[in-house]
C-alpha cells in the first residue's frame, strides 16, 4: 500500500492548539469484520492489533487524572476486542459516558448477537456507519451483503429502544462519500436519511454525522493509485474555512492507539505523527505523570480535510 505521508508532511496548514481535554478516544484495535475502501485506518479480519487490559486501566486513570467525561471507542470493530466489555462496564460504573463507534454488522457476526443488547444495558452512544441509504453504494463502498446486515442492525437497535426521541439511547449515523468529494450539505442529508430509512425499513436515528475521507492509509492509496490524490487536495486546500479551525475535534481530544500512544487524533494516529508534532510519541503511562494538559497539536495537510467546507470532525460537520 502507498504512504501518502511524505506528500502530506510539508504543510502551510495553521499552529492550532488544545484549549481542553473532554474526550479520551481509544483505538481498541484493528482487527474488524470488513476490509472498507475508505477506511484510514486500514482495519481488516486478518488484522491482529488489540490493546490489552493494562493500557484500559491506564486510559481510565487518565480519565480520572483530566477528569475526562467521555470515552470514545473505535477500531477495527471496536467490539471484536476481548476486553470491551470490561471497558465498557469499568468506564460506566465511574459516570464516564461511553461512544461506541460501531460497524452495524458486526451485529449480524456469530458469535456478536450480544452487542446490541449489552449496549443498550450500558447506555452507550451508538454511532453506527452506514455510508449511504442506496444499496448499490454501501455495497459498493463496503462489500455484498453490507447493506441488508447493517439494516437489519439497525432495526434491532430500534427494537432496543435506539434512536427514540423520546428516550435515552441515542443512535447516531456516520456518512462517508464514495469517493474523492466533500460530503453534502449535513443538515439535508439528514433529512433525506431519516425519510428514506424510515419510509422503507422504519429505521428511526438521532443524528447523521457526514466526515470527509482523508487522503491517508487505504483511502490515501486509492487516490494515488488512480492519479487523483493531488486533485483531491486541491479540493481540500480550496474549500478551507478558518472559522471552522475553533471547532475542531483535536482541540477538546487525544487519541490513543492500541499500544497506549497519544496522538491529537485518530489521523494523525495512522500517520504516525505523535502528540504535538513530536518525535518520539509520549505512552498513556508518561501522561499519569504529569496533571498539565499537553497544548502543542501536530499539524500536517490532511488537516485541511478536517476544515473544508462544513468542516468535518467525529462529530460531523462542524457549521451545520
Amino acid at each position: 500500500m502507498r504512504d501518502t505521508w511524505p506528500l502530506l508532511v510539508k504543510t502551510d496548514f495553521p499552529a492550532i492548539a488544545r484549549d481542553r481535554l473532554d474526550t479520551l478516544q481509544l483505538n481498541l484495535g484493528y482487527l474488524c469484520n470488513l476490509s472498507c475502501i475508505h477506511c484510514h485506518v486500514g482495519a481488516g479480519p486478518n488484522r491482529r492489533e488489540l490493546m490489552d487490559r493494562t493500557t484500559m486501566e491506564q486510559a481510565l486513570e487518565a480519565c480520572r487524572r483530566f477528569d475526562v467525561q467521555t470515552l470514545d471507542l473505535t477500531g477495527g470493530s471496536p467490539e471484536m476486542n476481548p476486553e470491551f466489555r470490561w471497558l465498557v462496564e469499568q468506564a460506566r460504573s465511574r459516570g464516564i459516558h461511553v461512544m461506541d463507534r460501531l460497524n452495524p454488522t458486526i451485529m449480524e457476526e456469530p458469535g456478536y448477537e450480544w452487542v446490541g443488547d449489552f449496549l443498550a444495558e450500558h447506555q452507550v452512544e451508538a454511532i453506527a456507519s452506514l455510508p449511504c441509504y442506496s444499496k448499490d453504494n454501501v455495497d459498493a463502498q463496503r462489500g455484498n451483503g453490507v447493506f441488508e446486515a447493517s439494516i437489519n442492525a439497525l432495526q434491532k437497535l430500534n427494537e432496543l429502544g435506539y434512536g427514540d426521541p423520546a428516550g435515552s439511547l441515542e443512535l447516531n449515523l456516520v456518512y462517508n462519500p464514495l469517493g474523492p468529494t466533500l460530503p453534502p450539505d449535513q443538515q439535508a442529508l439528514e433529512s433525506d436519511y431519516k425519510r428514506l430509512l424510515d419510509d422503507e425499513f422504519g429505521i428511526r436515528f438521532n443524528r447523521l454525522f457526514t466526515i470527509t475521507n482523508m487522503p491517508i492509509q487505504r483511502f490515501g492509496a486509492i487516490l494515488l493509485s488512480k492519479g487523483q490524490f493531488d486533485d483531491y487536495m486541491a479540493l481540500l486546500k480550496n474549500a478551507y474555512q478558518r472559522e471552522n479551525l475553533k471547532g475542531v475535534m483535536c482541540r477538546s481530544l487525544i487519541s490513543v492507539d492500541y499500544q497506549g500512544f497519544l496522538y491529537d487524533c485518530d489521523f494523525n494516529q495512522m500517520l504516525g505523527l505523535p502528540l504535538g508534532g513530536e518525535k518520539q510519541a509520549r505512552h498513556l503511562s508518561q501522561l499519569l505523570e504529569t496533571s498539565e494538559l499537553p497544548r502543542r497539536i501536530g499539524v500536517a495537510g490532511h488537516c485541511y480535510g478536517c476544515t473544508a467546507g462544513q468542516g468535518s470532525s467525529c462529530g460531523g460537520a462542524l457549521n451545520h
